[in-house]
């Protein structure tokens, strides 16, 4: 989820941890756990500040360790240690079981997007996405400032969260019982597909949609079950045998893309006296781009001139990205 939501989540937690005695009949056990489980509800997404290094490593490493199992049981201790030092008062034990629950909430609720999360390291590095959730979901951003009003004017913020997430809870399960549907209804106007990735939108009923099958790869979108194919590509392997495709994957930057992208389409074009070899990941269609790509220029000799990997939205932008990188190289 986006920040936003992961923090009015953390207030959510909080307002359950009322109804526990000894955070509500303590003062100071009450405040250290506000701080606690709002810290939890985002401090797994602390390794944003990779990308103050490059986008390779962020786009390695996001949700990557820091969600994984062995993080989520490590960040409620560090966040318990760091708050009973500054608040000796509190009492320790439920301050742990409440940060801990508000970890786990976020890791838990990245897992209901199209990203995903490595949650699941160290036992495998596989991205785990369901893709039934969009990043930011208005619905239950919504459901949380009504449960913020109800609390401020009437009270009883544990009871009125529990109320909250029943309702979310619903909301999840409903969604998930939508995508499932979608995901049959584009199966069978697409026979033959191996791997289907659907996309969640702000809308109850579209979905992106990027697609394989033995021969081609699909783009589309769903529309209240309607499917509208988008573009369609010859579906080839790369050719990991090529001078070129060879010289390539030496970059760090495709290495980046291929870690985390699971669909996507390569091609090798000449320009301006260089080879430019790009991959451009399917998932992401947008008002006709597909922005998230790692591009590699090499020179004739198949020396690597500059690459790039990220978001980028227009073919003068990435140029723009990769001279740059080209000058600081």
């Amino acid at each position: 989820m986006d920040t936003a939501t992961h923090i009015v989540m953390g207030l959510g937690v909080a307002a359950l941890a009322t109804l526990d005695p000894a955070v509500a009949q303590n003062p100071l056990t009450s405040q250290t756990v506000m701080i606690g489980v709002v810290a939890g509800s985002v401090i797994p997404d602390i390794d944003t500040i990779l990308k103050l290094k490059d986008n390779a490593t962020y786009i390695r490493n996001h949700r990557g360790v820091t969600h994984s199992l062995p993080a989520t049981l490590l960040w409620p201790f560090l966040l318990t240690a760091i708050l009973t030092a500054l608040n000796p008062g509190a009492n320790i034990g439920h301050l742990l079981i409440w940060t801990l629950a508000a970890v786990s909430g976020h890791v838990f609720v990245d897992l209901f997007n199209a990203y995903g999360t490595q949650a699941i390291r160290p036992f495998t590095g596989k991205w785990v996405a369901f893709g039934t959730i969009n990043i930011f979901d208005p619905f239950i951003f919504m459901m949380h400032l009504i449960g913020f009003g109800i609390w401020m004017t009437l009270g009883h913020p544990g009871i009125t969260f529990i109320l909250v997430y029943s309702v979310i809870t619903v909301y999840y399960i409903l969604r998930g019982l939508y995508h499932r549907h979608v995901l049959n209804q584009v199966k069978s106007q697409l026979p033959g597909l191996k791997k289907v990735f659907l996309s969640p939108t702000w809308r109850w009923s579209h979905y992106h949609v990027a697609a394989e099958s033995d021969r081609y790869f699909y783009v589309g979108k769903v529309n209240c079950s309607s499917l509208l194919l988008i573009d369609r590509f010859d579906r080839t392997p790369i050719d990991y045998n090529n001078k070129m495709i060879k010289a390539a994957m030496q970059d760090k930057n495709v290495r980046a893309f291929l870690s985390f992208s699971p669909i996507y389409h390569w091609s090798i074009a000449e320009r301006g006296g260089r080879y430019v070899i790009q991959l451009t990941d399917l998932r992401y269609y947008s008002k006709g781009t597909y922005p998230f790509t790692a591009t590699v220029w090499l020179d004739k000799d198949l020396s690597i001139e500059s690459s790039y990997t990220g978001w980028v939205f227009s073919e003068q932008k990435l140029r723009k990205k990769l001279v740059l990188a080209q000058l600081h190289s």
